[in-house]
């Protein structure tokens, strides 16, 4: 059986194709064209991030698995695989942990302003600390959790290494699951009133998008950290960027933009009060290799072992009927 493997993965995920007999072959190049033509006869695809439509989907007459190198999906649609009868699967375990120490390490670096005194220590300026602006403690502090999936849990347990009080806004997940993981559940606009940190974990949707907004943000505190590593537009970045050029919060950190790439002109770039990255929280060695291992075997088990494949991972198998 034929595998394209789209975007550049670990070689961990390679060798388990190849050892378990699958014919793969990478693809570099994500035009539309390109990839109807190379697609066409593979049974099964490896995806980073090119988008796969549904043009290309309905010319796949083989493509039983798309197995995303990640969480998120919205670089395709879920209706056309459905109707294709084509599985999706997901790196469900890989990613939680790298991306949960991004966000306290944005939290960290946000409230620390340790980039400052490394300047000065550099300058030689090290008796001139007192010049230097306040920074913080996240003792105590609250954090509030948009999403408490496996990267949201994640998210409490370092949160809470730290003393921090966690509060818990997600509709699908009871009370019960967010207390007994000694978090406290609390509404949307309740949350946004106390919270010192914001750090965001939800997908994007029609439900999602513009999630935190104009109104949002004239709710919280001037001290007030938001963190996004989710999807770029669950927070409108316009919005953002005019609350954090009049300083009405302490911060924020982006790992995702609505656009990605980003304009080079971004206006959020002039502003010293955000810390950007390029959607890489979850890129780590460790958790690349982790992605390429699992996606890998999301295909090698639907294809030839389904009693081993992880169910968690398949997002479609009610469709799918499994």
């Amino acid at each position: 059986m034929k595998i394209a493997i789209v975007g550049k993965v670990h070689k961990d995920g390679w060798d388990l194709l190849n050892e378990n007999g699958f014919e793969t072959f990478e693809i570099e190049n994500f035009d539309q064209k390109n990839l109807i033509k190379n697609l066409q006869d593979v049974d099964g695809i490896l995806l980073r991030t090119a988008k796969i439509t549904n043009e290309i989907i309905n010319n796949c007459k083989n493509l039983k698995i798309i197995s995303r190198h990640g969480v998120g999906y919205d670089n395709l649609d879920i209706n056309s695989l459905n109707e294709n009868n084509v599985a999706l699967g997901i790196t469900g375990k890989s990613n939680a942990v790298s991306v949960a120490e991004h966000v306290l390490t944005s939290f960290l670096y946000l409230t620390k302003n340790i980039h400052l005194s490394d300047k000065l220590t550099k300058e030689g300026n090290f008796r001139e600390k007192s010049s230097l602006p306040d920074f913080f403690e996240l003792y105590k502090k609250n954090i509030l959790i948009f999403g408490f999936g496996r990267i949201g849990k994640e998210v409490a347990k370092r949160c809470l290494g730290f003393e921090t009080k966690v509060y818990v806004h997600d509709p699908y997940i009871s009370s019960e699951v967010i207390e007994k993981a000694s978090c406290i559940p609390i509404k949307k606009i309740d949350g946004l009133k106390i919270a010192d940190y914001i750090t965001i974990h939800l997908p994007l949707s029609i439900k999602t998008r513009n999630f935190i907004s104009k109104k949002d943000f004239s709710i919280l505190k001037k001290s007030t950290i938001v963190v996004n590593t989710a999807r770029g537009g669950i927070i409108n970045e316009d919005d953002l960027f005019d609350v954090l050029k009049n300083n009405k919060i302490r911060g924020a950190a982006l790992d995702v933009f609505e656009k990605e790439p980003p304009e080079s002109n971004h206006p959020i770039f002039k502003l010293s009060n955000v810390l950007l990255s390029p959607h890489n929280a979850a890129l780590t060695l460790e958790c690349r290799k982790r992605m390429a291992t699992e996606a890998a075997e999301n295909i090698i088990y639907f294809l030839k072992n389904k009693k081993k494949l992880n169910l968690e991972n398949l997002v479609n198998k009610e469709k799918l009927k499994f």
